[in-house]
């Protein structure tokens, strides 16, 4: 850091007079000797650990680790605590609370005497709403990721989230009774970390690391592996370092770290939750990212990470082969190898020497995977904003479909008839399921991935086109069409959709078609009302009166963009 620029924590602890006394003396009850007020960087630890969110259960240890690190490098750490998003747990979903969560972070950060921040974060979105955040500060911060917890054990198989779909639609079917179903989640979640496969949260980990944010290595590392808290500690050596070479994340997060960041999800098979999240983080950051990118930058780029739900091995099984690095080095003739990361090496340079020491779990640009990855994204008159599908996780067969619709006003109507034996619904119809959008839930739950009906799993059925304006689990898998945008309940054409429409699905063409006039259209519009949430105080009316699309990333309009670091006034 260039000796003109004060250290910005000097703004509380630095001053003279009464309101020095009071910045001071009070931090003094936990045993801080004076010198530690007198000019060393002062670096927060924002942890999102919660015993509510059993993903980041383990972060308090974790924090530890990084506080290692920070006195080591000369600095002085300081942990404080933000909204945890505990994916598993929270109601109506934990997409609802992304946005607050990350309001929590920001004026955490910009309201204290901070001059750097370590970012703690494993469960879906714990990880972007603590980085949105920070983003929107823009002091320099590095990220570290909770890691995967170890792989699950039954009866002698692997087992790790996206198994909690095949046991569901089993238990269902009369294949697996209660008592087995039982048996199968007390072997699932056998150690800390978050999911095992490459769902929403090893995604978000992924896309730190892709984003140049993390040290190398941060996304596969298990949770409970002793080279996690290593990684921790690293960490809060490095980020005293940021501090003084004034490495903002805005000097990170460039146009080229989003278009890696987009070629490394498609690469291992990353969630489509990756979509609302890194649209999101551009809003807030300025990068100008559309849809479109997603499906530009995706192209050509064949799956390469050989795990659940897109393949088979799990995150435990990623590390092992060597990780994110051997994916990036092979992405190398595709990325933006100059982008500068948190370690104040390019992204090229940190992975020039890594080896691959598995290509069954890792394949190569010319042996890859699966030739189909990434996100594609979809257009028509159902979707004129568009809508998204993750073709590695999807059938063959039902990528180019036409059939008739069987909609589901809501998910209490979908609830109340998916099982009726009368349901008038074969295999080759389209399942849709409106007012599951930001707006419509509200907060766009995962939801998408609709289970079948069970006439249609009784006679084998396992895949069905599913569409919807929600989310689907990064851990789940199936012909699943999500984000359609505008959604049901802004008065979208996805509202309008009625069951025995016919609908076409294109993927290779980027299609998505409603076979409805415009005038019929036009004439539903009039009759169309929207629905009553009976919602109207607190966040959750904020929200519903100002989130985006999922075009847009679902930020809250208010949100785009940063208010910087500086405080003017002081408290007293």
């Amino acid at each position: 850091m260039s000796d003109k620029k004060e250290l910005r924590s000097q703004g509380w602890f630095g001053k003279t007079g009464k309101d020095g006394f009071i910045y001071r003396a009070w931090m003094k009850n936990q045993g801080h000797p004076d010198d530690e007020f007198s000019g060393k960087p002062v670096i927060g630890i924002c942890n999102t650990w919660s015993e509510l969110t059993p993903c980041n259960g383990h972060l308090r240890e974790l924090a530890d680790h990084v506080k290692r690190g920070v006195w080591e490098a000369g600095g002085f750490p300081l942990e404080f605590p933000v909204m945890s998003l505990g994916e598993t747990l929270m109601k109506p979903t934990a997409m609802l609370f992304r946005n607050l969560a990350s309001m929590d972070a920001e004026e955490s950060i910009r309201g204290n005497p901070l001059d750097g921040v370590v970012l703690l974060g494993g469960c879906d979105k714990t990880t972007p709403s603590i980085l949105m955040g920070a983003c929107s500060v823009d002091i320099p911060s590095i990220f570290v990721s909770g890691g995967s917890m170890l792989t699950g054990k039954y009866r002698g198989k692997d087992i790790a989230t996206s198994d909690i779909w095949r046991f569901s639609e089993a238990n269902r079917n009369g294949k697996m009774d209660n008592d087995e179903f039982r048996l199968a989640e007390a072997m699932m979640c056998r150690s800390d970390g978050h999911c095992a496969v490459m769902g929403t949260a090893s995604t978000m980990a992924c896309m730190v690391e892709a984003l140049g944010v993390t040290l190398p290595h941060n996304a596969a590392i298990p949770a409970s592996d002793s080279r996690r808290k290593v990684l921790a500690h690293l960490s809060g050596r490095r980020i005293v370092d940021m501090v003084k070479e004034d490495l903002t994340l805005s000097k990170i997060m460039t146009r080229e770290a989003f278009e890696n960041a987009i070629m490394v999800n498609a690469a291992v098979g990353g969630s489509t939750n990756f979509v609302v999240h890194l649209l999101a983080l551009a809003g807030r950051v300025g990068v100008d990212l559309t849809l479109e990118d997603f499906d530009k930058f995706s192209a050509n780029i064949p799956l390469l990470a050989n795990l659940q739900p897109s393949g088979k091995f799990m995150m435990e099984d990623f590390y092992y082969a060597g990780g994110l690095p051997v994916v990036i080095k092979e992405l190398r003739e595709h990325l933006n190898n100059n982008a500068i990361t948190a370690n104040g090496k390019s992204i090229g340079e940190n992975t020039e020497d890594v080896t691959c020491y598995d290509r069954e779990t890792i394949g190569t640009t010319k042996d890859p995977i699966k030739d189909d990855s990434g996100i594609a994204v979809l257009r028509g008159n159902l979707c004129p904003n568009g809508a998204i599908i993750k073709p590695s996780a999807a059938t063959p067969e039902l990528m180019q479909h036409k059939g008739k619709a069987v909609v589901f006003t809501n998910i209490e109507d979908y609830k109340a008839r998916i099982d009726d034996p009368n349901l008038d619904i074969d295999e080759t119809s389209i399942m849709v399921l409106q007012n599951v959008g930001p707006k419509g839930y509200p907060g766009m739950p995962e939801v998408g991935n609709m289970g079948l009906p069970k006439k249609l799993l009784a006679k084998g059925v396992t895949d069905m086109v599913r569409i919807s304006d929600g989310r689907m689990s990064g851990t789940a898998f199936g012909t699943v069409v999500l984000h359609v945008a505008p959604e049901a309940a802004a008065g979208g054409a996805f509202g309008l959709i009625e069951s025995g429409d016919e609908i076409e699905l294109d993927v290779a063409n980027r299609k998505l078609t409603l076979h409805v006039s415009d005038e019929v259209l036009a004439q539903r519009k009039i009759k169309w009302k929207p629905q009553d949430l009976g919602i109207h105080r607190g966040f959750v009316k904020m929200f519903i009166d100002h989130t985006e699309q999922a075009d847009k990333g679902v930020d809250l309009d208010f949100l785009k963009g940063k208010s910087g670091s500086e405080v003017t006034r002081d408290s007293h």
